[in-house]
């Protein structure tokens, strides 16, 4: 579906495999920001310029520092900037926000997709946690997900924290670290209890509703799309407008008209076709483009 509206066939593996990708991307991209946080300042004592410190120091004790965390610390490049600057910090959020927003719009999806079961989408099932109203009997609301949409709204909330806190630091020093030291933990923190909640309690109890699915799809407007090397744009913008009036079937409308065969819409809409569409030679002009 694009703007809400059918659109072309796709399946549910195809759908999730989608977000299994988009989260590993936030993954490498979480990892990649973190490293910003391996350059330190020891040394630098007051404003980075190294008073009262002994030349060799702050090399030893950052080097001492990678040996007790195991974490490979290395030395900021600058002293006088690193005391000044937060910006790792805003990188490193950054990524914890981008991953809460996809992670959240997934969940808007998952929300969207079992909606109903019978004036919703009803594509799949999410497990009961609970009793869903104490109104309305027999009713199962998305909990987990509604729950890690507003995990994720603090996390992004948390992002505006540590963005003006860096901010507002001030000529050498920026004394607003302690809120964003708060602001990325709390965020780590509650975004790691989500991911493991979405998965325990909701991904791996989702079902799937293969016959709504299949009637969907061969009941959605969408895959005349399919169609247009066959019987042409024009064609298919006639099939498409009286399935929309009479509620017929695009497979229903192309055989009364004679644009096709049983047979060759068996072939165009099997499974296979529909899975991985591939471009077919066009054999049909439309006179439009004659």
């Amino acid at each position: 579906r694009t703007q809400l509206q059918d659109a072309v066939p796709m399946t549910l593996g195809q759908e999730f495999r989608a977000f299994s990708i988009l989260l590993k991307e936030e993954v490498k991209n979480i990892q990649r920001t973190a490293e910003l946080l391996l350059e330190v300042n020891l040394g630098a004592t007051a404003i980075g310029t190294g008073l009262n410190t002994p030349k060799e120091y702050s090399p030893l004790a950052v080097k001492k520092l990678a040996e007790v965390t195991g974490f490979p610390c290395v030395p900021a490049e600058d002293l006088i900037e690193a005391t000044s600057d937060c910006g790792a910090y805003v990188m490193v959020h950054g990524a914890l926000k981008r991953l809460a927003v996809k992670m959240s719009k997934i969940c808007n999806d998952l929300r969207l997709l079992s909606s109903g079961p019978r004036a919703g989408l009803n594509e799949i099932n999410l497990p009961e946690l609970q009793a869903g109203s104490s109104i309305m009997p027999a009713k199962v609301n998305p909990v987990v997900p509604e729950v890690v949409n507003q995990v994720c709204f603090k996390v992004i909330g948390n992002d505006t924290t540590v963005t003006m806190a860096a901010e507002a630091g001030q000529l050498q020093l920026n004394v607003m670290e302690p809120v964003i030291g708060q602001a990325m933990f709390e965020s780590v923190h509650i975004l790691t209890n989500a991911c493991y909640n979405l998965l325990e309690k909701c991904i791996n109890g989702i079902t799937a509703n293969k016959e709504v699915c299949e009637g969907y799809v061969y009941n959605s407007i969408g895959i005349v799309t399919y169609l247009n090397p066959f019987i042409g744009h024009h064609n298919g913008d006639i099939v498409g407008k009286i399935c929309a009036e009479t509620g017929k079937s695009v497979r229903e409308v192309v055989l009364e008209r004679g644009l096709l065969t049983e047979a060759e819409l068996d072939d165009i809409f099997s499974v296979q076709n529909l899975m991985h569409p591939a471009y077919k030679a066009k054999r049909y002009t439309d006179e439009s483009e004659q």
